[in-house]
C-alpha cells in the first residue's frame, strides 16, 4: 500500500479553527490511486471515510472515530484556449486563493471576485462558495467526482450540480461523492462584476478608474484582511453563518421597528438578510467566553482565541441561533458543517 495511515493524530493543523481533536486514523491523498486504496482500507476495516480539504468549513468537536483523508492531490492545466475564452482544471487538493492567483498571473479572469477564501479547490463546489457578487456557478465548467458506492468516476455538468446560495448536490449527498477536481470557465476579456460599493469605494480610493482584473483582486484582498481575522493568527471557520432568505412580509414587519435592517430583494420574492447585521445588531459582536467568542470586527466570525473545544464554539452558535429566532424571527443556519 502507497498510502501512509497515521494512527491517532492531532486535527489541529488541518482545521483553521484549531480545535484538537484526533483522528483513530490519518493520510493524505496525492493521487486517485491513493483515493481508492483509503476507499478500500476503510470498506475493508469497516471505518467510516473523513475527506477533508483545507478544513476551512469544518466545526469538530470530538475525536473523529473514523479514517480521516486529507486531500493533497495537485495540478492545474488548461484544456482548452480559443483565445478568449480558456478552460482551466485543478485537482482538489489545490489550495484556492494560490489557485486564484495564479489565474489571474496568465491573464484569466473571473475568479478575482473569489480571492482570499480559505479552503481547497475540491472543497469550493461543495457549497458553491461566492463572495462580492460571484459564485463558484458563474465560472463553472464541470467537476470529477469518484461515486464512493460503486467506484466509478463522473463528470458533472452545471446543471447537475444543482447549486445554489452555499449550497450543491455535494453538499447534500456527501456521503457519496468525492470530488477529484474542478473545472472554471475564465476569460482573456475582462468583465469585471463591480456591483458591491465596498470594492468601487476601494479602488477609488487606490486611484483607479479603470481596474484589471488583479486590481479587483487586491482590493477585495485589502478588504477581507481589514474585516477578516487570518486563521493562522486567530482561529476560525470564515462566515460562520448564512445569510437568511425570508419571506418579504417578515422584512417589512422587522422593518417598523428596526428601520435601517440591511435586506437584499431576491429574484424569488423573498429578502436576504445580513445575518451579520443581525447579530451584531442582538449584542453579541466581540463577546468572548472563556476561548470562543465572536470577532470584534465581524459579528459573523466566529473564533477560537486559543484552546477553545469545537463544543464551546456549537454551544455559542446555538445560543445566537436562538436569541436571533427570538429576536427577530429568523433561523440562522451554520455554514461549516459539524462533526
Amino acid at each position: 500500500m502507497s498510502l501512509q495511515l497515521q494512527p491517532q493524530v492531532s486535527l489541529k493543523p488541518f482545521n483553521t479553527f484549531g480545535v484538537d481533536v484526533r483522528a483513530q486514523l490519518f493520510a493524505q491523498a496525492h493521487s486517485d490511486a491513493d483515493v481508492r486504496e483509503a476507499l478500500a482500507y476503510a470498506t475493508e476495516q469497516g471505518l467510516p471515510l473523513l475527506v477533508i480539504g483545507g478544513g476551512s468549513n469544518l466545526l469538530l468537536t470530538a475525536d473523529i472515530p473514523a479514517l480521516v483523508l486529507r486531500m493533497a492531490t495537485r495540478g492545474i492545466r488548461l484544456l482548452s484556449d480559443d483565445g478568449s475564452q480558456v478552460v482551466v482544471e485543478a485537482e482538489a487538493g489545490e489550495t484556492w486563493h494560490p489557485f486564484v492567483q495564479w489565474t489571474l498571473e496568465q491573464g484569466l479572469s473571473g475568479l478575482e471576485n473569489l480571492s482570499l477564501i480559505p479552503g481547497t479547490v475540491g472543497a469550493a463546489p461543495m457549497q458553491n462558495i461566492g463572495a462580492y457578487g460571484v459564485e463558484i456557478k458563474d465560472v463553472f465548467a464541470g467537476l470529477t467526482a469518484l461515486d464512493r458506492q460503486t467506484g466509478e468516476l463522473r463528470d458533472f455538468s452545471l446543471q447537475e450540480c444543482d447549486f445554489a446560495y452555499r449550497d450543491s448536490l455535494f453538499k447534500h449527498e456527501a456521503g457519496r461523492w468525492l470530488i477529484l477536481r474542478v473545472r472554471f470557465a475564465l476569460s482573456r476579456a475582462e468583465h469585471l462584476h463591480l456591483e458591491y460599493g465596498p470594492v468601487r469605494q476601494r479602488l477609488t480610493e487606490q486611484g483607479i478608474s479603470h481596474p484589471t482584473a488583479s486590481d479587483v483582486s487586491q482590493a477585495i484582498c485589502s478588504i477581507r484582511n481589514e474585516k477578516l481575522p487570518d486563521p493562522a493568527v486567530l482561529g476560525n471557520a470564515g462566515s460562520f453563518f448564512k445569510n437568511p432568505l425570508v419571506a418579504a412580509a417578515l422584512v417589512a414587519e422587522l422593518k417598523t421597528e428596526y428601520p435601517d435592517l440591511v435586506a437584499y430583494p431576491q429574484a424569488d420574492g423573498q429578502m436576504k438578510l445580513a445575518a451579520g447585521w443581525l447579530i451584531e445588531r442582538a449584542g453579541w459582536k466581540g463577546f468572548r467566553e472563556a476561548d470562543a467568542g465572536v470577532h470584534r470586527l465581524q459579528a459573523l466570525v466566529l473564533v477560537n482565541y486559543g484552546a477553545a473545544t469545537g463544543l464551546e464554539l456549537l454551544h455559542l452558535a446555538q445560543r445566537i441561533q436562538k436569541d436571533i429566532a427570538e429576536r427577530f424571527k429568523v433561523q440562522l443556519e451554520m455554514e461549516p458543517n459539524q462533526y
